[in-house]
Formats: C-alpha cells, sequence, structure tokens
C-alpha cells in the first residue's frame, strides 16, 4: 500500500471524527458536611472536569493487544539478497502505557512489541502520544516513538532501528451508544497507522483496556 494514498485517507477519516471534539468543561460539585461540637460545617467544592465527567487533570494507565499488517515500499535499507522478496507481513502487538489527562487534551507514552508472521520477526520501542479528548470516552492523536526491528533468520534482511510516525483514533462505548456498558473507563476500540522512517505502512486495530 502507498504512504501517499494511505496518508489522506487516514487524514479524511479524522476530519469525519471533528465534530465530536472540543467538548466543553463542566464543573463538578462536592459537598463536605463537618460537625464539631454541635456545630455544622458545610463546604461546596466546585472544580472543573473533564469532558467524560472525570477529573481535569489525572493520571490513566492501560494495557491492549492489537493485530495489523506492516508493509515496506523500500526495501533496500534492509539489504534484501532476493529482489523477489517483500519486506511485508502480519503481526500482533501487545501495548503498555499510560496516558496524562489534561482537560480536553492528553499526552501519554508507551512501550509496545509485535510479533510478525513473515520475514519481520519481532518489532518493539516506545513511542510518546498526545491529542484531543473526544466524546464522553475517546481520543484523537498523533505518536512518534523509536521502533528496532529483528528480522529472522536466513529471510536475505537485516536489523534495523529508526523513528516512527503515526495518527490513531480510540472510541470508548459511550461514542457508540453502548453507555454502561463501561464506567469512565474501560474497553476502547483502537484504529491506527504507522510509518516506518516514511518507508513503510503499518495499520494496527485492537482492544486497550483501561484502569
Amino acid at each position: 500500500m502507498n504512504i501517499r494514498i494511505a496518508a489522506p485517507a487516514l487524514a479524511m477519516a479524522l476530519a469525519l471524527a471533528a465534530p465530536a471534539l472540543a467538548q466543553d468543561m463542566t464543573t463538578g460539585s462536592t459537598t463536605t458536611t463537618t460537625t464539631v461540637d454541635s456545630t455544622t460545617t458545610t463546604t461546596d467544592t466546585t472544580g472543573p472536569t473533564a469532558p467524560d465527567g472525570s477529573r481535569f487533570f489525572g493520571f490513566e494507565p492501560y494495557f491492549g493487544i492489537l493485530g495489523g499488517y506492516d508493509s515496506f515500499d523500500n526495501r533496500a535499507e534492509f539489504n534484501s539478497l532476493t529482489s523477489s522478496k517483500r519486506l511485508e507481513g502480519a503481526q500482533i502487538e501487545g501495548v503498555l502505557g499510560a496516558n496524562l489527562p489534561i482537560g480536553p487534551v492528553f499526552v501519554g507514552v508507551e512501550g509496545f512489541g509485535a510479533k510478525g508472521f513473515g520475514p519481520i520477526n519481532w518489532e518493539y520501542g516506545v513511542r510518546g502520544r498526545g491529542g484531543l479528548r473526544i466524546g464522553e470516552s475517546g481520543l484523537v492523536y498523533g505518536s512518534f516513538g523509536r521502533t528496532w526491528i529483528d528480522m529472522k533468520d536466513n529471510r536475505g534482511f537485516t536489523n534495523r532501528d529508526d523513528w516512527v510516525y503515526g495518527l490513531g483514533v480510540e472510541v470508548g462505548p459511550r461514542d457508540i451508544g453502548l453507555g454502561g456498558l463501561t464506567g469512565q473507563s474501560g474497553a476502547r476500540l483502537r484504529v491506527s497507522v504507522e510509518s516506518y522512517d516514511l518507508k513503510s505502512i503499518r495499520p494496527m486495530a485492537g482492544v486497550i483496556f483501561h484502569f
């Protein structure tokens, strides 16, 4: 798949999600009643909350599993010994990370490891993320990180590492009409696409579990 075709297509998909963005921050109210020596004191504390009703500022760890396909357009960097061999194949990936919600936006970091079913044996690395919170529990984000690629023996390719760039969307159950299935955290569907040094296209999809 050509990167020049896939990138505009993903951008169009993200643009369609734009109307769900920019949820206004609301305020939550907590009333505390304290009784000391027959004197009752009531304190009303009001503070901002995020679009999904959670705290404005928080910490959200998560893990997940995804599946997808990695296809390289330029194989010269990997020293292919046989021109007929193509560097591509299916993958299963596990991720472990944390988000830092800050009102309508968030930043985060995650580590990942993927097992390949073609010439690529393993892909692993770390990526930073940042973007907007959408709807009740969704995210739209960009990512940037470093990936190490280990090739299978006797396939004619050498191990490499380089920068990776990506875009993605996460959608919670509330955003697709399944409110009440989980709480403010819970499971989200992730769809993403990455490129290794702008020489590959790597679409992935799976489920992310927040706790």
